[in-house]
């Protein structure tokens, strides 16, 4: 409902004192800063501890939720050009594209060499009490105007985040880096 009220008050403001006002509905955004809880760094930071021999099983829900899922850098680029237009208006930034959880899963096991299959685990658990089957948008109108459009799509996505996974495990494990839990 914090969306939707944002989204409406801000065009409302944008209409109402002609002020520079723009919305971006932005698609999942995803990197290997994403926080650990997230599905996607769930997955990809347990790849990484699955490779090294510290991990056995990931567990995960519903396998075949369908998301749109881009870069975060790119996405930052985009709501810079959002600001950058003549005139303020709300845009979508998204890939276009639709991959499920297990999409995700698969390319991010078979990128570190490993099958998925042998690791991942269905836990009812972490079922969403009102999952939404399928999230995809359409950056037409912010490719139009802005001139702006992903690069970066889930597969390459995946292997970017499974790379950083993977190496900031093996610097924590070799002593590179410390990480400091609070």
């Amino acid at each position: 409902m914090a969306k939707l009220y944002a989204y409406w008050a801000t065009r409302n403001y944008r209409e109402a004192y002609d002020t520079y006002a723009v919305n971006g509905i932005l698609f999942n955004h995803e990197s290997p800063r994403r926080g650990e809880t997230f599905v996607t760094r769930k997955v990809t930071r347990a790849v990484a501890r699955i490779k090294a021999g510290l991990q056995d099983k990931l567990f995960m829900g519903n396998l075949d939720a369908v998301r749109d899922w881009g870069y975060a850098p790119e996405y930052v680029e985009g709501m810079w050009r959002m600001l950058q237009a003549s005139e303020p208006t709300d845009y979508v930034l998204a890939t276009n594209t639709a991959y499920s959880v297990k999409d995700f899963v698969r390319l991010s096991f078979e990128h570190a060499g490993l099958d998925w299959e042998n690791h991942v685990e269905y836990d009812k658990r972490y079922e969403r009490p009102s999952e939404v089957d399928a999230l995809v948008g359409d950056y037409t109108k912010a490719k139009t105007i802005l001139g702006w459009e992903p690069k970066v799509h889930t597969p390459e996505l995946v292997q970017i985040m499974v790379d950083a996974d993977i190496q900031a495990l093996d610097d924590q494990l070799s002593g590179r880096s410390v990480r400091l839990d609070s």
